[in-house]
């Protein structure tokens, strides 16, 4: 039997429990082996000696990030337990991690991962940054806050913001209202990244002024956009020559984010994503930088990284068997066409 107290300095003790302690009872389900009780600011650890140990080490662990954070999630902690590094990929609240820009709210906005932060520096020494990954990595998010914060301190005039309109599911055609009502839902993440960032007055000064424009991608047809840092949302639902079209449009003090998800293409299924040729053949031009973010980044709901890694994990089971299965037609065909031996 063993008994380990420790106690908890230099933290809130509610927000480390948390209400009505229940991320300490996350901790107690990880570790039904042994008796955990909290008193004030001391925690009580009974039981035999290697679980009262491990979980010592996962207590220490939550200290140490809410220290480092100043904030302690109930995904955090389920994290923890689950045997995620988050020293490998999240990112401390320090000086070194700049803010931003702040929300409406006055919190700040950070790159919470390491190469969110990739994302944030590549915009600094480029022009064009391509920033490929999964859903909720926070590509959209952190490429609008950065477009604000460029607005803000005057480096650009103004900010455009696009994607295409690609039918999922519905035809645009049979939705309800006028264009801008067919096309706003598509254009909707967009808007709610702003409305975070910008008071709603403000916000809407900007848009009937065109300071801020969201648009589908095909109005950008025939356009310079210069003075502006733009971003390209969903791209990897853009045909080879919609792309092409759309990076031919920057003026010389423009400034590009093109975000997309190879995993989530809608277009037809014979029609190739442009995103994907891009990404090959201007991938070592100077002054475009490719970030590529995966479910290591993901801030959203903790199931959400682990249903990318799920889907992951059968796209390549999948292509695995096709690649085998092609290898056996062509070795069928390979002895078909070999000569008979005369007699």
């Amino acid at each position: 039997m063993s008994e380990i107290i420790l106690t908890v300095d230099g933290v809130d003790p509610l927000e480390l429990f948390g209400e009505n302690n229940a991320k300490l009872n996350l901790l107690r389900k990880a570790f039904p082996e042994i008796t955990i009780t909290s008193r004030g600011n001391n925690l009580k650890l009974a039981g035999e000696k290697k679980f009262t140990q491990a979980a010592k080490a996962k207590f220490e662990m939550m200290v140490k990030l809410l220290k480092e954070q100043h904030a302690l999630s109930t995904q955090a902690v389920e994290d923890l337990l689950l045997g995620e590094n988050l020293w490998e990929t999240r990112l401390p609240e320090s000086d070194n991690n700049r803010t931003i820009l702040h929300t409406r709210d006055g919190k700040p906005i950070r790159a919470k991962t390491v190469n969110q932060r990739k994302l944030v520096e590549a915009t600094e020494h480029n022009d064009i940054v391509f920033a490929v990954g999964p859903a909720g990595t926070g590509k959209t998010y952190t490429a609008v806050a950065l477009a604000v914060r460029a607005l803000k301190n005057r480096k650009v005039k103004k900010i455009i913001l696009t994607r295409p309109a690609v039918e999922a599911g519905e035809s645009l055609g049979f939705l309800p209202g006028d264009l801008k009502e067919k096309i706003d839902p598509y254009l909707r993440p967009l808007y709610d990244a702003l409305d975070d960032m910008i008071a709603p007055d403000k916000l809407a000064q900007f848009m009937a002024n065109r300071i801020i424009e969201i648009a589908p991608l095909a109005f950008m047809r025939g356009r310079t956009l210069d003075n502006a840092f733009i971003i390209l949302d969903e791209a990897q639902n853009c045909s080879t020559l919609q792309l092409k079209m759309f990076l031919t449009r920057l003026g010389p003090s423009a400034q590009c984010v093109i975000t997309g998800d190879l995993s989530q293409i809608d277009l037809p299924f014979n029609q190739k994503s442009g995103l994907y040729r891009a990404l090959q053949i201007l991938r070592h031009v100077d002054g475009i930088a490719e970030v590529e973010l995966n479910a290591d980044d993901v801030v959203r709901h903790r199931l959400v990284k682990e249903i990318i890694n799920a889907y992951e994990k059968s796209d390549k089971a999948m292509r695995d068997r096709a690649e085998r299965e092609e290898a056996e037609r062509e070795e069928k065909a390979a002895q078909k066409e070999l000569p008979r031996e005369e007699e």
